[in-house]
């Protein structure tokens, strides 16, 4: 199937999911809290990392610096001791690039806006839509790898090798993100992909969308 699924079979995707999620869906602390720069914080050290590897780190990070003046000051070996867990070394001057862009372009807010806060560094489309989703309820959209694998094998679309810059795709998480509670509905997604339709074996008998799924009717 090549064509783009109706927006009445995305809501109709979209309500199982959120379903499951209000029973199934995974607790973090970045999820528990309204600080939009802790949960900024949480995703730049959740890219290529597990989420549970990043507990400990999210708690030890914030527990010594609060606000993004505290990490555009802090030295580096402070940073390095208490991101070195996470490996990828790389990112940890980014923390204290972002915190200074965010004091010096946008007085110490995380914006609110997707282009706004696309220019801050190390922020992508992902992390840029799953911010405002979750921080702010805006109607985001988000799209990665575990997203790009749910949609193809849920509406049995086609993508390219990457699939995340697929127009369709990103058309497709857009009409998924416009809806009441964005923040829930990603989150969810999110969940669903990680729990259930995992990469080599998804959980058929657990699936809230085992009834209207292409891939499982294809099998």
């Amino acid at each position: 199937m090549s064509k783009q699924p109706a927006s009445e079979d995305i809501s109709e995707f979209r309500k199982p999911i959120i379903r499951w999620f209000r029973k199934s869906g995974r607790r973090y602390p970045w999820r528990d809290t309204e600080d939009p720069f802790k949960i900024l914080i949480a995703e730049m050290m959740l890219q290529r990392t597990k989420a549970d590897q990043i507990v400990p780190v999210y708690h030890n990070f914030f527990s010594k610096f609060k606000t993004p003046s505290d990490v555009a000051g802090a030295k580096m070996r402070n940073l390095n001791q208490i991101l070195y867990p996470l490996g990828l070394r790389w990112r940890i001057k980014r923390f204290k690039e972002v915190s200074r862009a965010i004091l010096r372009q946008f007085g110490g807010r995380i914006p609110e806006t997707r282009d706004e806060i696309s220019r801050l560094p190390g922020v992508g489309d992902y992390v840029a839509g799953i911010v405002l989703s979750i921080a702010f309820n805006k109607q985001e959209w988000i799209v990665d790898s575990n997203v790009v694998r749910v949609f193809k094998r849920y509406f049995g679309i086609s993508t390219s090798k990457e699939g995340r810059r697929d127009k369709h795709v990103v058309s497709l998480a857009k009409v998924y993100g416009h809806c009441k509670n964005p923040r829930e509905a990603n989150l969810a997604l999110l969940d669903f992909a990680a729990l259930i339709c995992t990469p080599l074996r998804p959980k058929h008998e657990g699936c809230p969308l085992s009834q209207n799924c292409y891939h499982l009717q294809k099998e």
